[in-house]
């Protein structure tokens, strides 16, 4: 009765639980049900009762689980299913039933990538037969590949499956299934699969200083930030963008030093300061330079600490008009996030570091306090040697803060990948201490390479300073503009149509260059490349994406026609490019879910284009529009085909979404 345990935790639990491994359960619980009709070798009448009356209870659960199991499969259905997860479980299940005594057996579910051999393909037979042969039974792969086959459970997804190789077992899916799949898709839209619970997710990025200007190292963090905002707000879990901008420290007391010689009504008119930067640099130049300006820049810091008003209104000037600022390059960029600055966590460092002194992990280092954590080499300095704290200190308040005050069960830090040891030492820290345990609560630092110039060198501007992002959008504009104008888009778009599409273009191509690129590696900032609409950009899918919209404007399509058709007529798939759209646009939960894992973006730029490319190969070899040669004239329209256009359109709408990119509808 080894699955009685089981089951009754499914029956009991509250979180949610996939069909089909309810399902496994009932079938496995099944089989016992049925030995308990005919128990051998039982000896004692007295236990042969209770396990009757247990197979009774057992009985009646079963039946109302299966009921509740109907209504759940209802349900899912209008979710997109992830097909690689299921069959991971549908082999993992076969894998358990041919090896049962093998210990965590490897698992290994992937498509395939040559039609040929089928669908996807599991290799787990090689892997099992090493592991069996270090502890020294020699099995042949190709034999457990049969035992695996031969226990594969009966299931609506796979048509068959064939042993090949040295113990490959490709797999071929039932297209009759994968059309009910596509179905689905078309008449829910594309949904993203149920949530197990609804986790709360903390992302820190963007992050400018304030007093200066957004740069194009800026952009990186903007970009990528936003896109996993927007998986994970796809997703179903409960978001928190946070943009933990730099708004405190001595730097303060020189541009409040400044002010008040530059501008000293400010307390009572609003200082016109039109150039933040400009007042930056005037400043620290006055502070580098000027003896007394630098002993009333501290005096200035230690006023603005005590919360002095006069100081404290000052500090808030400076701030709004970097805000105005960076808010221009959100507006551009269609960026949502809020703002909690290193001032927010200011009162609540002191408590974090009697916390760490309370629990003796606390270390005096020539007048500084430091924090050595488990396998870390750098200490964390949390007081410096004259009071003051630090980043480390600042950074560990704040994630005690997103830990216990937001409660979030993911964190994640997007950040250039040179902070990377900083981060690793501070999460290091919170778990030495206890804050939070990582196979409960993951916390993870994203980080990210550099943008280069074309000349393989670090982006700067001719004259060699940073690129100031306004600048770089402003001329993604213009580019974009050019472009458009190349291809005679201006004589056909209307004023707003062409403005619209130069904004979509712009900051579509800037957005979709950065993560299309591994984001740990740098990768080399290019207009020319980014607006070529031939290979991965997002000008050809842009320009891929409104050719499919027109299709059905073309045929005198509309939405609601399309959304009839969709309950009314099967997606037939007899073709070999209707089969390799259909597989195609059916593996986007899986891509989801990958990227999730690894919060690797340009998993979902790899597959737009794949998508796109599909289309354009089922598009070339199955017509979806007939016309009359002389009078061009629609004579016929193939339904099932125009679904498959409709539902390729609502894939790619939903990844430009993930991506942070709003395509146009005429372009």
């Amino acid at each position: 009765m080894a699955n009685i345990p089981r089951l009754r935790a499914v029956l009991t639990g509250n979180a949610w639980v996939h069909p089909l491994a309810v399902e496994l359960e009932i079938h496995s619980l099944t089989a016992e049900l049925e030995s308990l009709k005919n128990p051998q070798g039982l000896g004692l009448s007295s236990h042969l009762d209770g396990l009757r009356e247990e197979n009774a209870k057992l009985k009646y659960r079963l039946n109302v689980l299966k009921r509740s199991l109907q209504e759940e499969r209802s349900q899912c259905s209008k979710t997109m299913m992830n097909i690689n997860q299921r069959l991971q479980e549908i082999f993992g299940e076969a894998i358990r039933e041919a090896c049962p005594d093998l210990e965590n057996p490897p698992l290994a579910v992937t498509p395939n990538q040559q039609a040929k051999f089928g669908d996807y393909q599991c290799n787990s037979a090689m892997a099992m037969a090493q592991m069996m042969k270090s502890k020294g039974l020699k099995v042949n792969p190709r034999e457990i590949a049969e035992n695996i086959q031969k226990n594969i459970p009966d299931n609506e997804l796979i048509e068959k499956t064939e042993i090949a190789g040295p113990g490959f077992i490709n797999v071929h899916l039932k297209r009759s299934f994968v059309s009910k799949l596509l179905t689905n898709l078309l008449l829910n839209g594309v949904q993203p699969p149920p949530l197990e619970s609804k986790k709360k997710v903390v992302v820190d990025f963007s992050s400018p200083n304030i007093a200066k200007e957004m740069h194009v190292g800026h952009l990186r963090s903007t970009i990528i930030g936003d896109s996993m905002c927007r998986l994970f707000e796809f997703l179903g879990y409960d978001v928190l963008r946070l943009n933990h901008v730099g708004d405190w420290g001595t730097q303060f007391g020189m541009l409040i030093a400044h002010l008040q010689d530059k501008f000293p009504n400010y307390l009572t008119v609003s200082p016109p300061i039109g150039d933040l930067q400009a007042f930056y640099k005037e400043s620290k130049k006055r502070f580098d330079e000027e003896e007394d300006f630098k002993k009333r820049a501290y005096q200035c810091v230690v006023k603005l600490q005590s919360k002095d008003p006069a100081f404290i209104k000052g500090w808030n000037l400076i701030c709004d008009v970097s805000r105005n600022e960076f808010q221009k390059v959100y507006n551009c960029l269609d960026i949502q996030i809020i703002e909690r600055g290193e001032s927010f966590y200011q009162e609540k460092m002191t408590a974090v570091v009697k916390e760490f002194e309370a629990k003796g992990l606390v270390e005096m280092d020539e007048g500084r306090k430091i924090v050595f954590a488990p396998g870390q080499q750098i200490p964390l300095t949390v007081v410096k040697s004259d009071g003051g704290y630090t980043y480390d200190t600042s950074d560990l308040a704040a994630l005690r803060h997103r830990l216990f005050d937001e409660k979030a069960d993911i964190i994640i830090y997007v950040t250039d990948s040179g902070q990377g040891t900083h981060f690793q030492v501070v999460f290091a820290a919170a778990q030495m201490i206890g804050w939070y345990d990582p196979n409960v609560t993951r916390v993870e630092h994203a980080g990210f390479g550099v943008v280069l110039g074309e000349d393989k060198k670090k982006f700067k501007t001719r004259s060699g300073d940073t690129v100031r992002l306004m600048d770089l959008l402003d001329e993604g504009l213009k580019r974009s503009m050019e472009k458009l104008k190349e291809k005679d888009r201006d004589k056909v778009l209307s004023t707003e149509d062409l403005t619209k599409a130069q904004r979509s273009v712009a900051f579509g191509c800037i957005k979709y260059a950065d993560l299309s690129h591994n984001r740990i590696n740098d990768y080399v900032f290019s207009f020319d490349k980014m607006l070529d609409d031939r290979g991965n950009t997002a000008a050809y899918l842009l320009y891929a994406f409104t050719r499919i919209r027109s299709i059905a404007r073309l045929a005198n399509i509309d939405e609601a026609a399309l959304r009839k058709a969709a309950e009314t007529t099967e997606v037939l798939l007899e073709h070999d490019k209707e089969w390799k759209l259909g597989k195609c646009l059916l593996r986007f939960p899986e891509i989801l879910q990958k990227i999730l894992d690894d919060l690797l973006l340009h998993t979902l730029c790899d597959y737009l284009y794949e998508l796109a490319t599909t289309f354009t190969e089922f598009y070339d070899s199955c017509y979806c529009i007939e016309k009359d040669r002389k009078t061009g004239e629609v004579v016929k329209v193939n339904m099932w085909r125009m679904l498959l256009c409709d539902a390729t359109a609502a894939i790619m709408a939903k990844g430009f979404d993930i991506l942070g990119i709003n395509p146009v509808s005429r372009m």
